[in-house]
């Protein structure tokens, strides 16, 4: 089921811990039986699982934090990508917070509508045309995301990769050029990162074709009707 495979994207870009690591074969399972993913990325997540159960934890918690959390052009925060830590960013993610509860789902007081894996558990709660259509909205920051951790030779690009090819539309080409044209910054280079923090609103892309905006997303789903359901506990993609 797709919504499987929802899930187990969303555990792999979870922080690690042990109940996450101890997911992974049920992961792995759940992504090789989707095969809307094709079979070299399906390859790669299964090693991408496997490394993750074997690594040391606290190895793999440092090499989340520092791809996901200390390299802001990494970040998992979908509206980052947009709208920096502006005002504007804030406003979208009330929208969207509300998008979320109109459609059953109530998230806790430390969780960011705009996070990745919390829009992926999103996505497996709907009928999955609904769900490729909305992660289509998202395709140029994921594509863009996947290349800058292509680039660092990581395993973590499988997940976007796979993405990307379960979303209904590709990578718009023009908002993606202008992602890549953003500067990718380096988490070694503490002068140059002091300088990116201080911004007090830092774009990664135009926020006329950012990811997903919330108001493509209320029409998106005011074109069909999805059932209510609360958001499933992240412990395992089944």
């Amino acid at each position: 089921m797709m919504s499987l495979a929802y899930r187990a994207l969303a555990l792999l870009l979870t922080y690690p811990t042990p109940g996450m690591q101890a997911a992974m074969p049920e992961v792995a399972e759940a992504l090789d039986a989707e095969t809307k993913i094709p079979g070299p990325i399906r390859r790669a997540l299964h090693r991408l699982c496997g490394e993750l159960v074997e690594a040391d934890l606290y190895e793999a918690q440092e090499r989340y934090v520092w791809l996901f959390d200390r390299t802001r052009s990494l970040s998992l925060n979908l509206y980052e990508h947009v709208h920096g830590e502006s005002r504007d960013r804030g406003q979208a993610m009330v929208a969207l917070l509300e998008l979320y509860r109109a459609k059953g789902l109530e998230l806790s007081a430390n969780e960011l509508p705009d996070h990745l894996p919390v829009f992926l558990e999103f996505l497996s709660t709907l009928p999955e045309g609904e769900a490729a259509s909305l992660l289509g909205e998202a395709s140029h920051v994921l594509t863009a995301l996947g290349e800058r951790l292509r680039k660092r030779d990581s395993g973590y690009r499988a997940v976007f990769g796979a993405l990307a090819a379960l979303a209904a539309d590709p990578a718009d080409a023009e908002a993606l050029a202008a992602l890549m044209n953003e500067p990718d910054d380096n988490p070694d280079d503490f002068e140059a990162m002091d300088r990116l923090w201080a911004e007090t609103a830092v774009s990664f892309g135009p926020s006329d074709v950012g990811c997903p905006k919330a108001e493509a997303l209320v029409t998106a789903m005011n074109e069909g009707p999805a059932s209510p359901r609360r958001r499933p506990a992240a412990q395992g993609a089944a």
